[in-house]
């Protein structure tokens, strides 16, 4: 699976794109403009990133609550997404949905969840109306390392796999269900491993390494369309702030010892990207500083319609909210 200079500048753009997003929503949560909970994937980029680069069109994605890089990664406009993080008319769910509901079926980005393991069986579901359709489309589910011990979980996969959904299980393990290590709440080390009791290939991959995401999401999208079913990929990452903003430790230690987060941060996945890049000779200290700018110009543009944007309407409070 080689990849051309453009889509590896393409992969990093996205990583750094998602960085800066992250970061500048951070610091307008604590200015009190964005209202309600924020989950920060700093650290987490190559995931989505990689993810992003694999799919095809007309492939969807389903995430967790921690998925601001898989929407930017999926193509979705941040002008819209910014809104909608400030609860405004103009953001994709009209600002209804927030940072943990944000969505846009017509890009094929069919939405963050605020219950834990929420989206497996949404994705599944989809998945066999893809099948049934014959669309040639593939949903990629993404999950946290908790989502994966709820019944939901195993539900989903029991399904997917004696049907042979076109669906690809992608569990983003940063170590810590919540403030729970995975450690105590898991007995098992690999959480692909737990594929073998469904049938299906389970691997466990660096998910700090958006090359190695890209090559295994391909090869199981590949694996999907074929016909032959899903795959459980997991991979190993690290969050560098708390599991919300609020979590005491997104700025100081608590649950995680600081020898664990400065590991974790040495291996930084848009630093090591950017590395290899260069070592590679596929771009220049000009281009990774023209890639940042322009990430940075998107954002305040993003903010500025953000905040030039509409309130919704107190009339369509209770529209989309309930259905036939």
């Amino acid at each position: 699976m080689l990849l051309s200079r453009d889509q590896l500048l393409n992969m990093y753009r996205k990583m750094v794109e998602a960085r800066r997003f992250e970061e500048k929503v951070v610091e307008l949560f604590y200015a009190a403009k964005i209202p309600g909970f924020l989950h920060s994937a700093i650290g987490q980029e190559a995931i989505a990133a990689g993810i992003g680069a694999a799919l095809e069109p007309q492939d969807r994605i389903t995430i967790h609550h921690r998925g601001h890089g898989h929407c930017i990664a999926k193509g979705l406009d941040m002008k819209k997404m910014m809104a909608e993080l400030f609860a405004k008319k103009t953001g994709y769910c009209g600002g209804k949905g927030g940072s943990m509901h944000l969505a846009d079926f017509d890009s094929g980005m069919l939405g963050a969840n605020g219950i834990v393991g929420g989206s497996i069986p949404h994705a599944v579901g989809v998945a066999l109306a893809d099948k049934m359709r014959g669309t040639g489309a593939v949903t990629v589910c993404c999950f946290g390392d908790g989502a994966s011990n709820q019944g939901a979980f195993h539900e989903a996969l029991n399904l997917a796999s004696i049907w042979k959904v076109p669906v690809v299980f992608f569990c983003e393990n940063n170590l810590y269900g919540m403030t729970v290590p995975q450690s105590y709440h898991q007995a098992i080390r690999n959480i692909s491993d737990r594929a073998v009791g469904y049938g299906m290939p389970g691997v466990t991959i660096d998910g700090n390494d958006v090359l190695e995401v890209y090559v295994t999401v391909r090869r199981a999208l590949d694996r999907a369309r074929k016909g032959d079913g899903p795959t459980l990929i997991e991979a190993k990452t690290y969050r560098h702030r708390g599991h919300w903003e609020g979590d005491p430790d997104a700025t100081e230690e608590l649950y995680r010892p600081r020898e664990e987060i400065e590991m974790w941060k040495a291996r930084d996945p848009v630093v090591t990207f950017e590395r290899e890049l260069k070592e590679r000779g596929y771009i220049s200290e000009e281009e990774v500083k023209a890639i940042d700018e322009e990430a940075r110009r998107k954002i305040e543009e993003a903010i500025a319609f953000a905040e030039d944007s509409p309130e919704p309407d107190i009339s369509e409070a209770l529209t989309d909210i309930y259905t036939d």
